[in-house]
């Protein structure tokens, strides 16, 4: 973080200091909420959870090394003392983002947002510091947390926004206002807590509603491809950027096909110019992550061949998303178990079908959470697309939801042995021991609820890194 003194924060976040003899003391680590990261110089911000109250560890943080603690209440030692903890971070990040130089970038969307938040930042980082959300830290906790990483060096600050509601997006770009935003798409993910992909699509677009205007630097990077993404250029008085496979996008893909690994393959094209991409990730539902990326990229100054480079050059920076590794008896194994929802459990069996060509195919697949009244629908769609994409095994996790997945692939193909219901994942994990033969693919793919990575952790069983793409 840039270096405050304790009267600064204060004043930042409009708390009073509390058995501080200096207030002219400065915080040179970083801000955290876990007490076991905290390092001499640090900043302890002491949340209230349901379990756990961070005040209860706020001795601990001061042995450890950290300045002081923001807390709701006085404590034994230095604190500043504010009636909001999170309210007081979001303050604080808020006045870093306006002592910095840095461009701040930030992206929504339903789905792939955390793996083009590690494209972009793989990119931007080629041309200059740049700091960014480890995992998806995208709420009014890990938003601020990420922002408060930045220092005197940041060139460029990138964020990841997520929403559960109308106004989520808003307050978030109160707290750390971005000059670039990119919108990736309006799918169905929390669909049954919005109601519909209107209202998703309204609440995404906040986003570009805070940016400012072209004048002012402000630039909106629109998916040319979505039409509700599309229709946000009417909400924005930024300039518009368009990506996508639509002959219209300013920044686009031509010529796309899988390579025998289900790997993408793509001429980028851009008004700088044209270059080869060869994506180390799966699936093709990352060319337009990537396209988005490379958006980002030039409107910052970096051109076609080296955006094209560094896209070939990225890996994924974030767990149990599309995360590849092979088995030394041939087995491959694809955790994507961090989230699910409609799309990109599509996305993610396309990709399982693109990589086992020639092999036999494994879905390990569980409930897709927060869809409401449509959730019936949505995973009998999941369980008969598998059917069509010709996977060979269907195997359904959970409760209701994974019987309507094993339901939607028996009545599509009128599967036998198949596909399979079982009721958990230790259940799921002896059958997979003992029916996985070498040479197969295996892609396990839930909402992160389900805690489905122990399935792919389990078929490694100490092979991971061994054969990791």
């Amino acid at each position: 973080m840039i270096a405050f003194t304790l009267a600064e924060i204060a004043q930042a976040v409009g708390g009073s200091m509390h058995d501080i003899p200096d207030p002219r003391v400065t915080v040179t680590g970083p801000v955290v909420i876990d007490s076991r990261e905290v390092r001499p110089g640090a900043l302890f911000a002491a949340f209230r959870g349901e379990r756990v109250d961070g005040h209860d560890f706020a001795e601990s943080a001061l042995a450890a090394g950290a300045v002081a603690v923001l807390a709701a209440r006085p404590i034994a030692g230095p604190a500043i003392v504010v009636d909001d903890v999170q309210a007081a971070l979001g303050a604080l990040a808020r006045t870093v983002i306006e002592r910095l130089g840095a461009t701040v970038v930030a992206l929504t969307g339903s789905a792939g947002k955390t793996s083009t938040k590690d494209l972009i930042a793989q990119l931007l980082d080629k041309i200059g510091p740049t700091v960014w959300p480890p995992g998806s830290f995208n709420n009014e906790i890990g938003l601020p947390l990420t922002a408060l990483r930045a220092d005197q060096d940041t060139r460029h600050l990138v964020l990841e926004m997520g929403a559960r509601g109308i106004g989520h997006i808003n307050y978030l770009t109160g707290l750390t206002p971005p000059r670039i935003g990119v919108v990736l798409n309006v799918g169905t993910a929390h669909i049954g807590e919005f109601g519909g992909r209107e209202q998703i699509a309204q609440a995404k677009g906040e986003l570009v509603e805070a940016l400012p205007a072209a004048a002012d630097g402000g630039i909106a990077v629109l998916n040319a491809d979505d039409p509700l993404v599309r229709a946000m250029a009417s909400r924005t008085k930024a300039r518009t950027v368009f990506f996508g496979e639509a002959e219209e996008a300013d920044v686009r893909a031509e010529d796309v096909r899988l390579d025998e690994s289900g790997r993408p393959v793509f001429t980028l094209r851009t008004p700088t110019g044209c270059a080869q991409v060869t994506l180390r990730l799966y699936g093709e539902h990352h060319v337009s992550n990537a396209l988005a990326a490379a958006a980002v990229a030039g409107e910052l100054g970096m051109p076609a061949s080296r955006i094209a480079s560094a896209l070939s050059e990225a890996g994924t920076l974030s767990r149990w998303r599309m995360e590849v590794v092979e088995r030394p008896d041939g087995v491959t194994v694809v955790n994507d178990a961090y989230n699910a929802n409609p799309d990109s459990m599509r996305a993610a069996l396309r990709a399982l079908a693109a990589m086992g060509k020639g092999r036999r195919t494994w879905a390990v697949l569980g409930e897709m959470a927060e869809l409401g009244g449509e959730s019936l629908a949505e995973h009998d769609a999941v369980g008969r697309l598998a059917v069509r994409l010709n996977v060979s095994k269907l195997v359904a996790v959970g409760g209701q939801a994974a019987a309507w997945l094993d339901m939607g692939a028996k009545n599509e193909g009128s599967w036998g042995e198949e596909s399979v219901h079982v009721s958990d994942a230790e259940t799921a994990i002896d059958l997979l021991r003992s029916e996985v033969r070498p040479g197969d693919v295996v892609l396990v793919k839930a909402s992160r609820s389900v805690g489905l990575e122990r399935v792919a952790m389990a078929l490694l069983d100490g092979a991971e890194g061994e054969g990791a793409h």
